[in-house]
């Protein structure tokens, strides 16, 4: 198909239109026309190889830095420091002092093995980067070996989140060195095991001797009591006190013994009368009164079920002023002493737990000096005790353990017949039924009720029995505050004729309260009732006692002491009130 006349003279036009100016230009050339020659210009690879430098039209002119070379770039060299070869080039208008400086092409991509840091792996083989730090930044310790941690960095602030509260100021107030031994930073060094919280931050330390921790004290009062021998009529006298007491516990991870000895001695300046309204003075003339109380107790693990256990006890003491077993137209006090031991076991059966012991005891007095400096024996009042406890528990949930308590024992005397010839030898026991439990710490302690008798030999003794309760509380009402209950219930001996025994029931309630850690105030209540059966004579006590203890430091303490005791008698003549009013100061370790 052939192109129509309109297109064909449209090409025509736009060829002389190219055509005709390179023709005027052919013209107007009056240069001869030469072929170009082959220079080894031609073979050299930098710019300008095809002409004179100094015809180069991009040639720099003068007051313009040169470059020493207009070569290409040379690689970089892979064993340089790369830091280096990052830093960027100088200026020119950065050293205005140097006019030859010449700045110099930067060096772009990274080498080998860039990202290694001083871990991962590096084809060249090459030594791993130190880390650097600031001046005076804490440089980490490489560990000692196996078993010791490795010491831990404290990271750097961050700015980002909210801000920290910092930390109070007895955190990061200046305490005394610790060795590195018993902080536990030496490399190497074993895990050592965290001590228990103090709870007394001013309680005594105590000391080690071997595996045992001792801990000793003495408190030294001194006062008045407005009637230390209890009279009807009283008379007053100052006193003092001295109360050493001695703990020894063994610090084992198997077996226990444990030795908890304490005791007193209570003086007077003055001397009570021998003889009131012409009669002999239920009192005596020196009323001062020993007292302690000991026991050793220890155990044995056979294995995770069976412990066999065993208990060494002393008790010397005298009767309390104002009962009626002290007699008339005494010197002073006669002492007795109280001994015996408890062997027995511990089995568990899962939560089913039999705790039995056999008990030996001994009780026998000293010979009571009269005021005419005759002696008088209480041989009558000496004997031996045999018996037998036993115990059934059940671990019913976690703080909480029933228990049947059975107790039974034979008391024999040295001689038949007292000093009124009533045959006091007799056999009785208890059985009580309570729980121990612990709520959350708060609450802790063990309550048990029950029933005791005891039968005589002697037909013209009744029957000596009485309802039981038994038990200890303890409720930490606040951090500050802790309250305390108690109730105890036995059967003493005695020698009022025609009376079979004493049926003794103690209440006692008390209060802690911390003003400061250094300041305590302590409150006591303490209600007992004797109940003499077959002589219908009961007697009641009362007594209010407070504290303040002062405590200057772990080792001294000072204490003062305001106490009223009252005895209620259904018998007339037998009641009596008393205030004592003591100071005094408390050493230990």
């Amino acid at each position: 198909m052939g192109s129509s006349p309109g297109t064909s003279r449209s090409k025509r036009a736009h060829f002389l239109r190219a055509a005709l100016p390179c023709f005027a230009l052919t013209v107007l050339g009056s240069a001869p026309v030469a072929a170009q020659s082959l220079t080894p210009d031609l073979f050299s690879p930098n710019r300008g190889g095809f002409a004179s430098p100094d015809t180069l039209p991009t040639r720099r002119t003068a007051g313009v830095p040169q470059a020493p070379s207009d070569a290409l770039p040379a690689l970089p060299d892979p064993n340089s420091d790369f830091r280096k070869r990052q830093q960027a080039p100088a200026r020119p208008w950065q050293n205005p002092t140097n006019q030859n400086a010449t700045s110099q092409v930067p060096t772009y991509g990274l080498p080998a093995a860039n990202g290694a840091s001083s871990s991962g792996y590096d084809s060249l083989n090459r030594k791993r980067q130190q880390p650097k730090f600031y001046p005076g930044q804490p440089k980490p310790k490489r560990p000692a070996g196996p078993g010791s941690r490795a010491p831990t960095t404290t990271p750097p602030p961050s700015t980002l989140g909210p801000p920290k509260i910092a930390p109070p100021p007895s955190a990061s107030a200046n305490k005394a060195p610790v060795p590195a031994a018993m902080a536990g930073t030496v490399p190497g060094q074993p895990l050592r095991r965290r001590l228990k919280a103090d709870d007394d931050a001013f309680g005594a330390v105590g000391d080690y001797a071997g595996s045992f921790l001792i801990k000793g004290g003495l408190e030294l009062s001194t006062g008045y009591d407005t009637n230390p021998a209890r009279l009807n009529k009283p008379v007053g006298s100052p006193a003092y006190v001295v109360a050493p007491d001695l703990l020894v516990a063994s610090d084992w991870e198997r077996h226990a013994l444990v030795a908890d000895l304490r005791g007193s001695f209570s003086g007077y300046t003055n001397n009570m009368p021998a003889t009131i309204d012409g009669f002999a003075s239920p009192s005596p003339v020196e009323v001062d009164r020993p007292d302690f109380n000991g026991h050793v107790d220890g155990r044995l693990d056979v294995n995770r079920d069976l412990k066999l256990t065993t208990q060494l006890r002393l008790r010397l003491a005298t009767d309390n002023p104002g009962r009626p077993n002290v007699q008339a137209g005494l010197q002073k006090y006669p002492v007795y002493a109280a001994y015996g031991t408890t062997v027995g076991f511990d089995q568990s059966f899962n939560r089913f737990q039999i705790a039995a012991g056999a008990t030996v005891d001994r009780t026998a007095y000293t010979n009571s000096k009269l005021t005419d400096g005759a002696t008088f024996s209480n041989d009558d009042r000496d004997f031996n005790q045999y018996g037998g406890v036993g115990r059934f528990s059940y671990d019913l949930k976690p703080g909480l353990k029933p228990f049947v308590e059975i107790q039974g024992d034979t008391r024999v005397h040295d001689r038949a017949a007292d000093r009124n010839g009533y045959f006091r030898d007799s056999d009785g026991g208890y059985a009580k039924v309570g729980t121990s439990f612990e709520f959350s710490r708060i609450l802790t302690g063990e309550v048990s009720v029950g029933y005791s008798a005891r039968n005589y030999v002697d037909p013209r003794l009744s029957q000596l029995a009485g309802f039981l309760t038994s038990g200890s509380l303890i409720w930490n009402a606040s951090g500050l505050t802790t309250v305390k209950f108690a109730t105890d219930t036995q059967i003493a001996e005695t020698t009022v004729p025609g009376s079979s025994g004493v049926l003794v029931h103690t209440y006692a309630a008390e209060v802690d309260h911390d003003f400061r850690r250094w300041l305590t105030a302590v409150g006591k209540f303490t209600y007992g009732t004797y109940d003499y059966q077959g002589q219908n004579r009961n007697d009641k006590t009362y007594s209010f006692e407070s504290n303040l203890i002062y405590k200057l430091n772990r080792n001294i303490w000072i204490k003062g002491t305001l106490r009223h005791d009252i005895l209620d008698s259904n018998q007339p003549g037998s009641s009596s009130q008393a205030t004592v009013v003591m100071v005094g100061v408390r050493l230990q370790n």
